[in-house]
Formats: C-alpha cells, structure tokens, sequence
C-alpha cells in the first residue's frame, strides 16, 4: 500500500544512528531494573535464562530483519503481518505492539521519576514524556542524536558497574553458581522477563521509512545492536553476581546500586541512580519513536484516526501521533501504578514477534530458511506463557478487546458497504 501524500518521512539514518537508536532502547532501563526480578524468578538459572532469552531475541532479530529490508515501511510487524499473513494478523501486531509499548512508556517515565526524585515520581515522569515529546517532535535526526549521547553515559555507568565489582577484591566466581535452583518454569519465566530489555531492537525496523538504504541498513543494523546489547548484558550480570549471588540479586530493589555497595565502594551509588534515570529515559525516547510510528501506519490504514497519519511539512515527523502517544503516555504516567507494566508489555511483545516469525516463514519455502522463524515463534510463545499468571491473564484480556473492536469496524464496514446498494438503499 503506498502512503498518500504529506504522510510519507525522510529517509536520514544510516547504520550508526540505527544501531545507537536499537542500543537506546535495549541498554536502557531494563539493565537497570531487569537483573533483580529475574534472578528471583530463576535463582541460579539467572545466566541461562538470559541465554534463552538471547536465542530467542536473536531468532526475532534475524525475522525482522528480513521483513525489514522487504518492506521498509513505518510500522514494523504490522506492515510485514498485513502484507505477508492478512489484514487481521497485521493489526493484531499492530495493536499489541501500541498498547504493550504505551504501559512501558509509562513504565519507564516512571522509572526517571523513581530514580531522580522519589517522592514526586509522577510529577517527574510527566515532565520527562512531555520534554522527550518535544524532542522527537523536531525530527529524527535530533532524536538520533540524544540518544547518542544517551548511550554513551549509560554505557560509561556499566562500565564502572563492571569493573569495580569485577575488581574489587570481593568478587567470586562461585557465586555464580549456574544451575536449576528454580527449575525449568523458573528459568522460562526469567528468560520472559529478560526479553523486554532485549526486545529495543524493533525501534530499528519501525523506523524503516526513515532509514537509508534500507536493504543494506537494517540486515546489518538490527544483529549488530544486539549483539552489543547481549555482550553487555553478560558483562553486567556477572559482575554483578559474582559480589551478591542470585539470593541477594533478587532481593536488592536497585541491584546494580546493590552490587557497587557490596563492592567496597558505596560513592558510586549516585553515579549508578543517575545512569539508570538516563537509561530510563533514552528507552522512552525511543518507545515513543517507534509507537508514534505504528501508530501513523495503523492510521494510514484507518485501524486508527486517519488524522494521526499527517505528516509534518518542516520536521518530517508524524507529528500528530507523537503528541498523540506522548498525552496517552503522560496521563498513564501521571495516574497509574505500571509495577506490572513490564509482564503486561512482555506478553504483547511476544505476541508482536510471534507474528513477525510467522510472517518471515512464508518469505521462503525452503525448509533451512525456516528454522530461524520456526524456532523464534516457538520461543516467543514458551516464554509469553511462562510469565506470571496475571501479565497472561491481563495480556490475553487486552489482546481479546482488540480483536473484539477490529470485528467491529470490519462489520461496521461491510454494513456501509451493503447500504450503497440497491437493496441497501431500500432498507
């Protein structure tokens, strides 16, 4: 479907800021946040369920990619669900991926607000969504570059994270003590929890309208994204096991604030709350980019106001979506408790990427080609129902109301349809 007029963007980013921008959303605030209720989920399964959760991500990945670079649209897998699997599978991505990634906007505001100021966290979290609105409503290249700068202090944090503990003198590799202490469910259900700091790869491919050269951009932007992220991930949660072990990991309401204290060296506790704010807000910088951008593809295809899909003449940004998502945004922000938001979000960015593997199988019949799709729709369905009870129940339900408002429209629509003819007009 080729976009109207005055709704289509520039194409500007090349491989580094798609890569920094997919790095801003993983190496974000789930690094920060992710590690203790993981580790209290799996215990000593804390790294192979990171393992899982990686293989996983790394079969979404390669899926996406390869949609991405067929299709470069804005809108990701709902773009590739339309084309490749029907109308219905691309708005159910759509509307997954909308609402899931709306309760983490609201999460990770929050999060800012937790960390910088604790007893005005909503007041915070508020001001954050309406500045980085802002941001992203002067283009995409001043969005690329704060998220530049975004990435580089968090990954100077992780650094110092890692190696004071590593070098402190109270590190033990015992402590990481791999094993099953939790058991399978148990490793499952962190590897679920795990993926949503993993799952920031897919801002690269909602962003494909805007990227250059997208056939070459995206295939090597999105693995090496996460790639990094994944080597930085390891790095952090081994340090940061080896000075607390999984008990006290999964104890520790702000782990890595937690494993420099027991490192000897309690002075680098601000540094570490201040990086995690930052964190925090380069991932809602980039959530708001990529559900302002399924947004505008949903409302080109009238799944959502069509006026949504209007296109600033000057920035060239959809304009209209972002101070859409960033006002649904601000007053979940502002009036909710998201405690659960990440288990919610978790299960709708499976149920995303079980549609993009979908999606990627039917681009080639070869048996070998479909290994990578095939093992990645099996993994996002293993962990969406591995996750806590009430983020399946309170998934399933949102999901359920989405089909349930497409059938509307759908009836709605052939009812239109059937008026315009000659018995129509005679009832």
């Amino acid at each position: 479907m080729t976009p109207a007029a005055g709704t289509v963007l520039r194409r500007s980013l090349g491989v580094r800021e798609a890569v920094i921008i997919g790095l801003g959303s993983m190496v974000g605030a789930g690094v920060f946040s992710a590690l203790g209720p993981a580790a209290r989920a799996a215990g000593t399964g804390l790294l192979p369920g990171l393992g899982v959760a990686a293989v996983v991500a790394y079969c979404n990945a390669m899926s996406s990619a390869r949609l991405a670079a067929r299709y470069p649209a804005s809108g990701g897998t709902y773009v590739y669900g339309r084309e490749r699997l029907g109308a219905f599978w691309g708005y159910l991505a759509g509307w997954a991926f909308v609402v899931g990634k709306t309760a983490s906007c609201a999460a990770m505001a929050l999060t800012v607000g937790a960390y910088v100021w604790p007893e005005q966290a909503h007041a915070v979290a508020v001001a954050a969504v309406v500045a980085l609105t802002a941001v992203n409503y002067g283009g995409i290249q001043k969005s690329a570059w704060l998220t530049r700068v975004i990435v580089a202090v968090v990954l100077a944090v992780l650094a110092c994270v890692v190696v004071v503990c590593l070098a402190s003198g109270r590190a033990d590799a015992g402590r990481l003590g791999i094993g099953l202490s939790s058991g399978t469910g148990g490793v499952l259900q962190a590897a679920g929890l795990l993926f949503f700091a993993f799952a920031g790869y897919a801002r690269i491919a909602t962003l494909g309208e805007e990227v250059r050269d997208p056939g070459r951009t995206i295939p090597r932007a999105i693995p090496l994204a996460l790639g990094i992220a994944l080597v930085v991930y390891v790095a952090v949660a081994v340090s940061a096991l080896s000075v607390l072990g999984a008990g006290r990991l999964g104890q520790a309401p702000a782990s890595l604030a937690e494993a420099v204290r027991a490192a000897g060296v309690p002075g680098l506790v601000p540094v570490v709350r201040v990086g995690a704010a930052v964190a925090a807000l380069g991932s809602l910088l980039s959530l708001i980019l990529g559900v302002s951008r399924t947004t505008l593809a949903m409302a080109r295809d009238r799944h959502l106001p069509e006026s949504l899909a209007a296109v600033h003449p000057r920035s060239q940004v959809p304009h209209r979506a972002e101070l859409a998502v960033g006002a649904v945004v601000a007053v979940l922000a502002a009036t909710v408790d998201v405690r659960g938001a990440i288990g919610f979000s978790s299960f709708g960015v499976l149920a995303y990427y079980a549609v993009a593997n979908a999606s990627a199988w039917t681009l080639n019949p070869v048996l070998r080609a479909r290994v990578v799709p095939t093992l990645g729709l099996v993994g996002c369905a293993t962990l969406a129902f591995a996750l806590p009870a009430a983020s399946v129940a309170t998934g399933a339900a949102v999901l359920a109301v989405g089909v349930a408002l497409y059938g509307v429209r759908r009836w709605r629509a052939a009812r239109a349809a059937g008026g315009t003819g000659p018995r129509g007009r005679q009832g």
